[in-house]
């Protein structure tokens, strides 16, 4: 196997701490060379505003506020990405947004016993206008740790180089790499900065509206459409929030994933409002569906201040006119309906259950992406 060749000099990590970016660094199983890279030129504090490792899954749990599917997966390094781009904004506010760049890398590197699986590293860069992502996997027992790391830290100077504007090499070695590159639409971008309320493929107001990630859209989706659409007499609209509190936003490569997903014959939404209460705000006189689970969050008296705050906020459903369409879904095992769901009295005539002999669907978008 022929020596790599890999571009990280002093004089360009130099330039980058002259560049107005600053940038959030997260890096899990690999990566660090790259952080070290970075302090050891004088200027870094005018670049890192802040570099955190989560190596342990648990610190990578709390780092997420989620268990990922696989830890070391191009989807754990984008919410990681993700996180660290909210985070440089929180750190800056009255910064530039186009300044500042969220970077991460998840990978599985050689150590000192012999692996069972593959050598592999994901990189992705969130930036406000696009996000990219490097992903690549290693051929076994051909380097040592500090030559593995040497070429994963090459990329990650490169997609920072990129960023500020820099000449940039990419980094040459044997194996293939995958680079992804997703613009963001201006839409998308006035969204996240709150420009406008929400995104859509249609003209008219959503009445009929399916919340949900779509990761992956699948049978069970479709076919709770088509039973909603026959109840109801109306068109459903898929919607997809972007930016829930407790986890990580999506990047521009998830959003285009998920859009990519939906034909032109479909009607769908994005929204910022994670919040049922903030989307009855958003979409008045409108009918939500939602499976049994979902009901089982919105009355759950955890996820508000007190009871008297989740009950003033069940009750803008009554002031938005908004009705919900529940489906039953297996929860540990069982399958619920809404007979099986204690529901607050300033709710109950606002739902319609759909029972079991009419619809039941075992499959979920977790347990398809488990399955790939």
């Amino acid at each position: 196997m022929k020596k790599d060749k890999v571009d990280i000099n002093h004089q360009d990590i130099l330039k980058i701490h002259e560049s107005p970016y600053k940038l959030v660094i997260v890096s899990s199983g690999g990566g660090t060379n790259a952080i070290s890279s970075l302090l050891e030129v004088p200027g870094a504090s005018n670049t890192i505003l802040e570099s955190f490792i989560p190596y342990s899954r648990e610190s990578l749990d709390n780092y997420l506020n989620k268990k990922p599917d696989y830890y070391c997966s191009l989807d754990t390094s984008l919410s990681m990405a993700a996180r660290a781009f909210q985070r440089a904004k929180e750190l800056m506010p009255n910064e530039k947004p186009k300044y500042l760049l969220g970077i991460s890398v998840t990978a599985s590197l050689i150590t000192t016993y012999k692996k069972l699986g593959e050598h592999k590293f994901f990189i992705s860069i969130q930036t406000e206008s696009y996000t990219k992502t490097v992903s690549c996997y290693l051929k076994k027992d051909k380097r040592s740790r500090d030559e593995e790391e040497n070429l994963v830290s090459g990329y990650i100077l490169m997609l920072i180089k990129e960023a500020c504007g820099m000449k940039y090499k990419k980094p040459e070695h044997d194996e293939d790499t995958e680079i992804n590159f997703v613009q963001a639409d201006n839409s998308w971008i006035k969204l996240i900065n709150n420009k406008i309320n929400y995104v859509s493929n249609q003209s008219s107001k959503p009445e009929l509206i399916f919340p949900g990630t779509f990761n992956p859209l699948h049978a069970g989706h479709m076919e709770m459409r088509e039973l909603a659409e026959k109840r109801t007499g109306m068109r459903v609209t898929f919607e997809i929030c972007i930016e829930n509190a407790d986890k990580p936003p999506l990047t521009f490569y998830e959003i285009k994933k998920t859009l990519s997903q939906f034909s032109e014959n479909d009607s769908w939404v994005m929204t910022k409002h994670g919040r049922f209460s903030e989307k009855a705000n958003l979409f008045p006189n409108s009918v939500f569906i939602i499976g049994v689970d979902t009901l089982g969050r919105v009355v759950d008296e955890k996820f508000y201040r007190n009871r008297k705050d989740m009950i003033d906020h069940l009750g803008r459903f009554n002031d938005h006119n908004v009705n919900f369409l529940v489906f039953g879904r297996k929860v540990n095992r069982k399958f619920l309906t809404l007979k099986n769901i204690e529901v607050p009295e300033i709710l109950k005539e606002r739902l319609t259950g759909v029972d079991e002999s009419v619809f039941r669907q075992d499959i979920s978008s977790s347990s398809l992406r488990l399955e790939k």
